[in-house]
């Protein structure tokens, strides 16, 4: 817990930010808080917010045997529509979260708390970003603006599932999977079974690697009363891991079967070689965890950056077959 008489970093850097990370070394000095408070600096919820987006362009591209100049625009669109809504989500959870963040000792350092950025300083921020993002969904087809436009809603519910459910990695998981659904609906027009399959496949991937790490903070959640699954699972969290592990390796196989089983056998099983080589990367992850090493957690969770891209390898692979 944060004791009254400390202070916050003079140079505004945030504790759990990337050494070495461009922001805090190489942004102009009027520019740093605000993209603190978009996590620039810890690029890896980033990634984990735009890789299911890539599983379900490539995906859907595996499964009508085509990518074009306007799928590569889908992924590009989505890669920085990514870096704008993890930016603005971030945002929304701080200003929510603000007078939770300065009792714990991990986020005490965060720009509001901390005072480096004032709560309409952060509204303002969040809209731009928000605003920025649109223009993007909006070069996109109607259905997957109309995607678009939902996935505000479990954003918005995010930052306060953690006050009444002992599962706000799920409502994590809700929103940051929504891509997949997205970039399919981007490149079919249409939403199919394949994509909810990675969906759902995606929302247990992020059960996996959130319940990690929440565990960074279960003694300052417990003293303020927020809920995590990693307080709910507790000893029994290695069990439970290895069952999200199992779900996201089955969910992940379905999808690619769905989608590709009927069009080609060896690009489908090129691209279920993508699930095997994730399901070891996800129980080397198990081998090594240690539930009360917050620096070992903290290592695991930015590992789930290599996770993700395995499939987008395997699958960018198979559309070549």
């Amino acid at each position: 817990m944060t004791q009254p008489d400390e202070l916050p970093d003079p140079n505004g850097q945030v504790s759990d930010a990337y050494s070495g990370n461009w922001v805090d070394h190489y942004a102009p000095a009027w520019s740093r808080p605000y993209l603190r408070l978009s996590r620039a600096d810890r690029p890896i919820g980033t990634w984990l917010l735009l890789l299911p987006c890539w599983w379900g362009l490539l995906l859907a591209s595996g499964q009508s045997g085509r990518f074009g100049l306007y799928d590569l625009w889908i992924a590009v669109g989505c890669a920085l529509g990514a870096w704008l809504m993890r930016g603005a989500g971030c945002t929304w959870n701080d200003i929510t979260d603000r007078n939770f963040d300065g009792q714990v000792e991990r986020t005490k350092s965060r720009p509001i708390p901390s005072g480096q950025v004032s709560v309409r300083g952060a509204v303002i921020w969040m809209g731009l970003q928000a605003l920025i993002s649109l223009g993007i969904l909006l070069t996109f087809n109607t259905a997957a603006i109309l995607m678009g436009f939902i996935a505000i809603i479990p954003v918005l519910v995010y930052p306060f599932a953690k006050r009444f459910t002992w599962w706000p990695q799920v409502f994590l998981g809700i929103a940051f999977n929504w891509g997949a659904l997205l970039a399919w609906v981007a490149h079919t027009g249409r939403l199919e079974w394949p994509a909810v399959a990675l969906y759902l496949a995606g929302i247990s991937w992020t059960l996996f690697y959130d319940t990690i790490y929440a565990h960074q903070d279960k003694d300052d959640d417990a003293m303020i009363g927020v809920k995590s699954t990693a307080r709910l699972f507790g000893a029994r969290t290695r069990q439970w891991l290895s069952f999200f592990m199992i779900l996201t390796l089955v969910m992940l196989s379905m999808a690619i079967i769905q989608a590709m089983g009927a069009r080609n056998a060896i690009a489908m099983t090129v691209a279920l070689g993508g699930a095997w080589v994730m399901g070891w990367h996800l129980a080397w992850q198990l081998r090594v965890l240690d539930i009360d090493n917050p620096d070992i957690c903290l290592r695991l969770f930015r590992a789930n950056r290599n996770t993700g891209l395995i499939p987008v390898l395997f699958l960018a692979v198979s559309l070549l077959l």
